[in-house]
Formats: structure tokens, C-alpha cells, sequence
């Protein structure tokens, strides 16, 4: 199937996949009516463990993804949706003595982890500019404005650029900076660089705030001066504040997301000579991801340099992502190499990712394509924002391509 001469009927298979699998699973299995907001965690199996925290990341990403749904497509359960996550996440995660948003609380709505790592407030930004967008809510807009200013005032670095990792409730620094135990501990990460940035560019969208402008051209000088690798056309992953890389290899999830974000945010400013260096440099990276970073099926890899065994599974969010930057690339060379790219990656996630019999995505395979049942269907990192995004976008790219 051509991404071109079927693209109208590709465009039909992700509208249904989005409308008709992953958001009703959001909206009934994976919603806590009871507290108005998501379970902690629902297992392989289906059943829902509510010890497990609420993440600020979890409930962000759904607030940004129903008002995302409730913008393309008009049903009202999806601006429902989008209204309770953001009510939730104003009365549960938000700090009302310090601002910002808590790493996560208990089902009751008890800080756990009070931290105020800056990944997670960028996903508030995320999510709320997002709800201002879809309903125009003046308090999401006051929120998302806050933690920008936080952020500005707590994470920039005004030394060497770029922003650090995370603070304590009361912003002052981090003594561990990591997201979890697997990633590497550095002031600064591509990861959380590329989450700001990707922030930023939605709140631009609501609230044309000059310094807001001044510091998503500095983010994306960053990217292209001190996290894009011009050797390898990889983005390195992690630095001091020097910006000395600490760790070698690459993501090729994070890659090939960052290269279409770095274009969607130079478009969003737009910046014509920092809209086409991130065009030059998507192509380049989606070159790097194609000679390297695709498995024999045509699923995306995870990363170049395994840290531990769960690196050597298929993960869901690489996939949703590989689709949508390799069909950005091609839209930026017409090389079908990359749309051929998309659609395998596409038809591994219908023939191995998809789970028609409960809803949604598995969120984690192992090499052979089977589910892994120690894997939840939801948690405080396993969300429905990349995959819907991924449906989002190739709903509206296709329609430009058709």
C-alpha cells in the first residue's frame, strides 16, 4: 500500500484506530471515576492496580491527548475527558504553596513523590497550552503561563543555556537529577530539552510572550549547536553543563521523534533560517534511523547501545513515533524510502502492538513480536500521547498528501 496513492484510505485506518480502539480504552477501562482521575495502573491482564502512584507525566499526557482528540474531531466525551484531566491535575498534582506540578501522588491525592523534576512540568505546559486550545479555559492558561515562568526562573541555565534537570519542591536543586533508574545522572538531558521545547512550541500557540519566543529560538540553537551529533546524525543523550556529553549511543526513538518536533517548533516560531536548518537536520537524522536503527520486521529499535536486558524488547512509543518522523521526512524529500518506512513500521504495529481484544496498544513486546506480560497496559510512563499523536498527525499529513 502506497502512502500516496492510498493515502485517503491509510488516513481512514488511523482516524478509526484512534477513535475506535485506543481513546474508548481511555475513556472507560483506564478512568478512575471514582477520584476523576486515571488509575494507577492497569496490568497485561486487565486488571487495575491502584497502588500505584498517579503520575503528573500520566495525567498531563491525557489531558493533552482528549483536547487534542476534541480539537480534530468533535464528540463531546473527548472535551469531557480532557475537562476532568485537567480539574485533576489542578487539585491533585498542583503544589498550592511552592506551584508546579508534584512527580506523583497516592489515589487519595497524597503527594508521594513531591519532587518537581522539569520533564514533568513541561508535559503540564504540554497539556494545559493543549486544553486552552480545545476549550479556551482561562485557568489552564494561567497554569501553563506559572510553571513557564517557574521553569524560567528555576531550570534555565543562564551560564551556559539550556535548562537543568529538576528541582525539589522548593526549587532548589536536585541531589539525583534522574527520571528513573535506568537513565544516566547528568544536569541535562536530550530527553527533557526536547519535552521543553515541544512545550514551548504549544504554548507559543496560545501566548505570543516574547521572551517565551526568545527561549524557543535558544532551544533550538541548543539542539542544533550542542545535542545534534553532525558525525553520526544521532542526537546525544545526555551532558554536563558544559554541554561535555557524558554517554555515548543513541536513542533512535528519541531521534526520530526529535526530528520532527525540531521542525514542527522552527515552523511554530516561524524562523525561516532555523526552519531550514531543522529540516536539514530531520533528514539527516532520519537517515542515521534508517540505516541503523530498524530491526529486520521493519519496527524501530530502541537505542544503540543497550544499558539492560528491557532495552532489547520492541517498545510502543519508538513505533508511534518512527511512523510520524519518517513521514515528515519524506514530506520534506518525496524519497519513498522513508514513507516505505512508515508503512512497515505501521503494519508491525496492526500485526503485534495492536490489542483488539481489550483496547489499546501492548506497550511492550519481546523480540518476537509476542506481548510481555509483565508489561502494564497503563502506568505512570505508559500513556496514551504518543500513539494518539501518531494517529493525530498521520490523519492530517495524509490529507495534505492525498
Amino acid at each position: 500500500m502506497g502512502i500516496v496513492t492510498n493515502a485517503s484510505a491509510l488516513q481512514q485506518q488511523f482516524e478509526t484506530e484512534l477513535t475506535g480502539n485506543i481513546l474508548p480504552f481511555w475513556l472507560t477501562t483506564a478512568y478512575d471515576a471514582s477520584t476523576g482521575g486515571l488509575h494507577g495502573a492497569i496490568t497485561h491482564e486487565g486488571r487495575v492496580a491502584d497502588h500505584v502512584p498517579r503520575s503528573a507525566v500520566l495525567i498531563a499526557r491525557a489531558l493533552w491527548t482528549f483536547a487534542a482528540a476534541s480539537r480534530a474531531i468533535d464528540r463531546s466525551g473527548y472535551r469531557d475527558m480532557a475537562n476532568r484531566m485537567a480539574l485533576y491535575l489542578r487539585q491533585s498534582l498542583w503544589d498550592p504553596e511552592y506551584g508546579g506540578l508534584y512527580w506523583d501522588v497516592d489515589r487519595n491525592g497524597t503527594p508521594l513523590s513531591d519532587r518537581k523534576h522539569h520533564y514533568a512540568q513541561a508535559f503540564g505546559i504540554y497539556g494545559l497550552s493543549e486544553h486552552v486550545r480545545a476549550t479556551g479555559d482561562t485557568e489552564s492558561l494561567a497554569l501553563a503561563v506559572q510553571l513557564f515562568e517557574l521553569l524560567e526562573d528555576h531550570a534555565y541555565d543562564s551560564r551556559y543555556g539550556g535548562y537543568l534537570e529538576g528541582s525539589t519542591r522548593e526549587w532548589q536543586p536536585l541531589n539525583d537529577p534522574r527520571l528513573s533508574n535506568r537513565d544516566h545522572a547528568s544536569p541535562k538531558s536530550m530527553n527533557t530539552l526536547l519535552h521543553l521545547l515541544e512545550a514551548y512550541t504549544n504554548l507559543l500557540r496560545i501566548w505570543d510572550h516574547p521572551p517565551l519566543r526568545q527561549r524557543l529560538r535558544e532551544l533550538l540553537d541548543v539542539f542544533a549547536e550542542h545535542v545534534f551529533d553532525s558525525e553520526t546524525g544521532h542526537y546525544r543523550q545526555f551532558f554536563a553543563l558544559d554541554w561535555t556529553p557524558t554517554l555515548k549511543g543513541a536513542s533512535y526513538g528519541h531521534d526520530i521523534e526529535a526530528s520532527w518536533l525540531l521542525c514542527e517548533a522552527a515552523d511554530t516560531l516561524g524562523d525561516a533560517e532555523r526552519r531550514d536548518r531543522a529540516r536539514t537536520h530531520a533528514l539527516i537524522t532520519a537517515e542515521a534511523v534508517l540505516d541503523h536503527g530498524i530491526a529486520p520486521d521493519g519496527s524501530l529499535l530502541n537505542e544503540s547501545h543497550p544499558k539492560d536486558d528491557v532495552a532489547e524488547f520492541k517498545h510502543w512509543w519508538p513505533q508511534a513515533e518512527a511512523i510520524v518522523g519518517f513521514t515528515n521526512a519524506y514530506q520534506l524529500s518525496a524519497d519513498a524510502r522513508y514513507a516505505d518506512a512508515a508503512l512497515r513500521c505501521w503494519d508491525v504495529v496492526k500485526t503485534e502492538f495492536v490489542d483488539r481484544a481489550h483496547g489499546d496498544w501492548f506497550k511492550r513486546l519481546h523480540p518476537d513480536g509476542t506481548p510481555d506480560p509483565t508489561s502494564e497496559k497503563t502506568g505512570p510512563w505508559n500513556c496514551p500521547y504518543h500513539h494518539s499523536r501518531a494517529c493525530l498527525e498521520m490523519m492530517t499529513r495524509l490529507a495534505q498528501i492525498a
